[in-house]
């Protein structure tokens, strides 16, 4: 009787055990929610909270956690769901990015307590001046993405002539360039009111940018336009080095950032010009770097290394990228390119006097079955200048696959090859 008691006492034990251990890991996940307060309201620790809760729901064993059948299949679906959004938002997939941003929306709002009254502790939205030229320009692009999609840089650039040769100051030549005061004159004209919800996507693709994103490029790089490319300017930090005993107030320039570096090139392909964007950068080339690394990963090209020190690759939306490293160049830097399908008509990329007497001319060449060479620049839209009928066809010789030719030409007799590159 008892040995029956203590038996019956051990299993009452056991199962009391088992019960706290279920409910405790049930209870997992909110009892590792931090406790914030008002000096965790900072990209930086916004950033490191996001990263902890989307590391833990990716690695959580859930059947440790005594789910029923039922709740155990949803909540797989979501863990492998999440793992693969992870990895293909990098690829420059868009469904992916949403999805991530969204679950990243959910974490500020509802677990880590972002409001109305500390939301503008991470970016300063109630003092605009405060806010800086990258703080202004994200707000701008982001309520204009709200009214004309992936037109919206356009509608920008096309709206306040962006686009126009200037001359900027100690320059004796005009450029193309985007300044720091036409951000902060647009942003001004705009006058914009954001609604929490706004602000907190405002500081959900921050977060995002510098977690999975391409960091301050991540935007404009899925904006309909030609292209976007980054460190093609300025000066590597191995430059520092060499001046550093020798020119001490070049340094101190370089270190006020009164000198172009690197990580501060950040240019875009508009309608065929090559406009540098003055008011963004990487911040560092350690950003660069990480930027230049993660852009091409696509389809898993190979490695990117010293004895390999360029990669030519296309994104999952059809761009093409290129990507180069020292020592093969001077610098870290990447050059996409984006085309845009809907524009390829001749109509829209001829301009000019003539321009109707230049386009009969090309379409009589190709019904004439000749043989024409379009050679050019790049970015002057020689492949979509190929023009021909259904019974001619067109031979493209790329260093990668030109899908966006044939989806434009669907009935076009047009096979792409690839040739080999040698830099």
């Amino acid at each position: 009787m008892v040995n029956i008691l203590l038996i019956v006492l051990v299993i009452v034990v056991a199962l009391a055990l088992l019960f706290s251990f279920i409910k405790k890991r049930k209870n997992e996940e909110k009892e590792d929610i931090l406790e914030v307060d008002d000096k965790t309201y900072t990209l930086e620790k916004m950033i490191e909270f996001v990263k902890k809760r989307l590391d833990e729901i990716t690695k959580i064993n859930l059947y440790d956690i005594g789910l029923s059948e039922e709740e155990l299949k949803r909540r797989k679906n979501k863990k492998y769901e999440l793992k693969r959004a992870l990895k293909g938002c990098t690829y420059g997939d868009v469904n992916d990015k949403k999805y991530v941003k969204e679950l990243i929306y959910d974490l500020l709002y509802k677990e880590y307590g972002v409001d109305e009254t500390n939301v503008s502790k991470a970016i300063p939205f109630d003092i605009p001046s405060l806010l800086t030229a990258q703080d202004k320009f994200e707000i701008i692009l982001y309520m204009y993405k709200n009214e004309f999609g992936y037109e919206a840089l356009s509608e920008i650039i096309k709206k306040y002539q962006l686009d126009r040769l200037k001359y900027i100051e100690g320059e004796a030549k005009p450029s193309y360039v985007i300044t720091e005061d036409e951000v902060n004159e647009i942003y001004e004209k705009e006058n914009f009111v954001l609604a929490l919800e706004d602000k907190i996507n405002v500081v959900v693709q921050r977060i995002y940018q510098k977690y999975k994103g391409y960091s301050s490029i991540d935007e404009i790089r899925d904006m309909n336009i030609d292209g976007v490319s980054g460190g093609v300017s300025g000066l590597p930090e191995s430059f520092l080095s060499q001046v550093a005993q020798t020119d001490g107030d070049y340094l101190s320039q370089i270190a006020e950032h009164k000198v172009p570096r690197a990580c501060d090139s950040i240019w875009i392909m508009y309608a065929g010009k090559s406009i540098r964007l003055a008011f963004l950068s990487f911040g560092s080339e350690a950003e660069l770097k990480r930027v230049c690394q993660n852009i091409y990963k696509y389809n898993n090209p190979g490695q990117l290394s010293d004895t390999n020190g360029y990669k030519i690759n296309e994104m999952k939306d059809g761009s093409r990228v290129v990507v180069v490293r020292p020592s093969m160049s001077e610098t870290w830097a990447f050059f996409v390119r984006k085309f845009d399908v809907k524009r390829a008509a001749l109509e829209q990329i001829v301009h000019g006097p003539g321009k109707e007497e230049t386009i009969d001319l090309l379409k009589y060449l190709v019904k004439g079955a000749r043989i024409i060479s379009l050679t050019g620049e790049q970015g002057c839209r020689k492949n979509n200048n190929a023009y021909g009928n259904d019974r001619k066809y067109i031979r493209n010789y790329e260093p990668s696959y030109y899908r966006d030719c044939v989806r434009a030409s669907l009935k076009k007799n047009l096979p792409n090859k690839k040739y080999s590159f040698n830099a």
